[in-house]
């Protein structure tokens, strides 16, 4: 493993993409003890805070585990993709939220997704995974639920669906999806929104999921996202009108941003 002089990453970057990479390709294998911050240091030829510093972002990856004590040191660590899920979600989110994509580009992905998972998910599904998506239809049709609430039970049934297909690399790729982007256009669309008629789609997917009818739960998800777009482009139109009626510059929204 060697440093690239002529790489503008900081080198503690470049650091932990040498060990990376070696993880990555199987030098290094899981449980394996790395080297420590001293041996480190000497073989790139820096300080033991770079070293250090280093360790952290692998570490912040669950890439690698510290252990303390006479047979402590970091350690290449077993990744799971559970674990893996928060840095999906949390990479998707920044994205998002940074206007990366637009809405609409985040709705085609996010239920192009939903919708190749669909078939898998009606074969599969427990009967955990769809009382979850039942009992969340319920939650959903209760008259004080806030704000909220009702997104975040619009997030954990989507999220049964998915789970339903026991396809942990599907999960994985709809964590971002799911738990990223659909919050955020949560935030765009539930003022303008009816709830009776997303409880509504909510149950004809479930029903499909249930009787194992594919073509009906990605027919569902179809419906649910052209109400998805109509919603945004309403709030997208109505944000344009307000700001034309106070005299503000603004840009067209057709493809807005979540």
């Amino acid at each position: 493993m060697k440093l690239d002089p002529q790489n503008p990453a900081d080198l503690s970057a470049q650091i932990a993409q040498a060990i990376r990479d070696a993880i990555v390709c199987g030098e290094l294998i899981v449980d394996a003890r790395l080297p420590s911050e001293s041996e480190l240091a000497a073989q790139f030829h820096v300080s033991r805070p770079t070293v250090r510093e280093a360790l952290k972002r692998l570490a912040a990856q669950s890439l690698i585990r510290t252990q303390r004590g006479a047979s402590g040191g970091a350690f290449v660590n077993r990744l799971s993709f559970e674990e893996a899920y928060s840095q999906q979600i949390t990479t998707s989110t920044l994205l998002l939220s940074m206007n990366e994509v637009s809405f609409d580009t985040a709705c085609e992905a996010r239920y192009a997704l939903e919708r190749a998972c669909a078939p898998l998910s009606a074969q599969r599904r427990s009967a955990d995974h769809l009382a979850t998506m039942r009992a969340e239809i319920f939650r959903q049709s209760q008259p004080g639920l806030t704000d909220e609430a009702f997104c975040a039970s619009d997030v954990a049934f989507h999220r049964a669906l998915v789970d339903g297909a026991h396809n942990p690399v599907l999960s994985y790729q709809l964590a971002g999806a799911v738990e990223a982007m659909q919050p955020l256009m949560n935030m765009i669309t539930f003022t303008a929104r009816s709830r009776e008629k997303i409880v509504i789609l909510h149950s004809r997917i479930a029903d499909a999921i249930e009787t194992q009818d594919a073509d009906q739960a990605a027919l569902g998800l179809s419906d649910l996202e052209s109400e998805t777009r109509a919603l945004a482009q309403s709030v997208f139109a109505a944000r344009a009108l307000a700001a034309k009626d106070r005299g503000v510059s603004s840009q067209p929204e057709p493809e807005g941003k979540p």
